[in-house]
């Protein structure tokens, strides 16, 4: 009877505002739809980027602010509609700029678009920094003919400003929640990104990551997350954490619809140096979607990244009877890299680069519009804004404050210990030895219930060697514990992602693991 009561709860809670479906014509919902069914309907003239965005709009509306109250979108913006109206004027003149044309995605809210909206890392400090101004992977979209529908909700400062930290809750706008049981933790810092992606609040997202950002909300709220190869995506215009590891990256519904954001989005900028290589190394992830990627690939089963939960544990055997099923040689691999050591020498950098690449970003706002011009003005404003440190404080920020630099030789020995271990002794020493085409383990657990007086309540994970080395990172969606989405990642070689991303279609397309959220008010006993 509880099981049935909840059935019925949720379905009242999905159905309830009307709009929560509203339609793009021919009486299909934007619920779930993909970007290629999406291009097809506009290609058949049955609707137009018009429509689907004021679909989109309405859903956020009804979804996000006035139903469950996800809280995943921070701004809408209001040049959307106005994109679509142009982008299906060109279609109407016989240009379509390629898979996104006319396609609405939500940017998160540390990325910058030229857009009158302001760029906030989800803090009150820059809650007026409007730059007019695209970061590169945002300009990179909109040549591709996305429609910017507007920036998502974030851990603040995207989870680096203390230990107590919540995930998914920023003071810009509250806390995201989970669409899958809506008390439960949207992980982070891409929490919005996630939620709203799984909700169909937009076709796509684009969520940025330094050590879990994106493949975290990515699995707990069931959806595709690529972590690129660190230079793959310009980082240019976009609040930073760690010119060594931080990198933007797509977070759809599907790898297919992923691969068409990936595509879009790679490319090198010449004020990034980390992207020198991302022209020659880029390729058109579309064309790597093969239902039979798996047959004699060699996958590394990393089992010192599980064990730490047994439903997640027994979903992953699952997943790797799947992987034997499609034509992949297993490898069994019992013992990897010092994680502890991997670790600390990443915290150490993460560190010293935070203030270095805060300071300079602080520096490169409009002083008019942002008050705080150092990490250390930053610190001092929360000290006076009472919102911002009533959950929880800001030791990070205070600990990053007081590195000494870039030239500080304890920081110079760290990144080099991390990089060696995560990477040439990690990730490429495990390809090299077992002969494997990518590596596979648990992304991580399922969500949490958010508590707000002790903090995120985090159990394992497996983003770290892709992270500190800087490598490829994908999870699709594995299955489901008592109703909540986990997903299995498939990481490997730089540089490797068209490999990575017809294994993981390849998965995907055999397991369709994936399922529509829906927005539980908790789990049931």
């Amino acid at each position: 009877m509880r099981v049935f009561i909840g059935l019925i709860i949720a379905a009242l809670l999905v159905a309830t505002p009307a709009l929560a479906q509203p339609r793009i014509g021919a009486g299909r919902s934007v619920e779930e739809i993909s970007i290629a069914e999406l291009q097809a309907e506009m290609a058949a003239g049955r609707t137009t980027s018009e429509r689907i965005t004021r679909a989109y709009l309405a859903r956020i509306d009804a979804i996000d602010r006035r139903g469950p109250v996800l809280r995943s979108v921070i701004a809408v913006n209001p040049d959307a509609l106005a994109q679509a109206r142009a982008l299906d004027a060109e279609r109407r003149a016989g240009r379509v700029r390629g898979p996104l044309h006319g396609v609405p995605i939500l940017i998160k809210d540390n990325i910058e678009t030229l857009d009158p909206v302001a760029t906030t890392a989800g803090s009150l400090a820059l809650k007026d920094n409007v730059t007019g101004r695209d970061a590169p992977v945002v300009a990179r979209l909109r040549a591709a003919g996305a429609v910017i529908l507007g920036k998502t909700n974030l851990s603040e400062w995207a989870n680096i400003r203390g230990s107590g930290s919540i995930s998914g809750w920023s003071a810009i706008n509250g806390r995201t929640r989970n669409p899958y049981a809506l008390d439960r933790n949207p992980c982070g810092s891409s929490s919005g990104s996630g939620a709203a992606t799984a909700a169909s609040l937009a076709a796509a997202a684009v969520g940025t990551e330094t050590d879990g950002s994106i493949v975290c909300p990515s699995s707990a709220n069931g959806i595709v997350g690529i972590k690129p190869t660190v230079g793959l995506v310009s980082r240019t215009h976009i609040v930073p954490i760690s010119a060594s590891q931080d990198t933007a990256g797509p977070m759809a519904r599907s790898v297919a619809d992923a691969a068409a954001l990936l595509t879009a989005m790679a490319g090198t900028d010449a004020a990034d140096a980390a992207t020198v290589e991302a022209d020659a190394r880029k390729s058109d992830y579309l064309a790597a979607l093969d239902v039979n990627a798996l047959q004699g690939r060699r996958i590394g089963v990393a089992r010192f990244l599980a064990g730490w939960h047994a439903p997640t544990d027994a979903l992953f055997n699952e997943a790797i009877n799947a992987l034997r099923a499609g034509g992949a040689e297993i490898v069994e691999i019992a013992e990897g890299p010092p994680r502890a050591e991997i670790s600390a020498a990443e915290f150490t950098v993460l560190l010293t680069e935070l203030k270095v690449g805060l300071n300079a970003y602080l520096a490169s706002t409009s002083p008019d519009r942002v008050a705080v011009r150092t990490l250390a003005d930053v610190i001092a404003f929360n000290k006076t804004e009472p919102r911002e440190l009533a959950l929880f404080g800001q030791e990070t920020f205070e600990r990053a404050e007081a590195t000494k630099g870039l030239d500080d030789p304890d920081y110079v020995a760290a990144a080099a210990k991390a990089k060696r271990l995560a990477g040439a002794e990690g990730i490429d020493a495990l390809m090299a030895r077992h002969r494997l085409d990518a590596i596979v383990a648990p992304t991580g657990s399922p969500a949490w219930v958010t508590d707000t007086l002790l903090g995120d309540r985090f159990i394992g994970g497996s983003s770290s060697l892709a992270a500190v080395s800087g490598y490829p990172n994908i999870t699709v969606p594995m299955g489901h514990v008592r109703g909540l989405p986990v997903g299995l990642s498939f990481f490997g070689a730089a540089w490797s992602e068209a490999k990575l991303i017809g294994i993981a279609y390849a998965y995907e397309q055999r397991t369709k693991a994936r399922r529509a959220p829906l927005y539980l008010p908790s789990l049931l006993e």
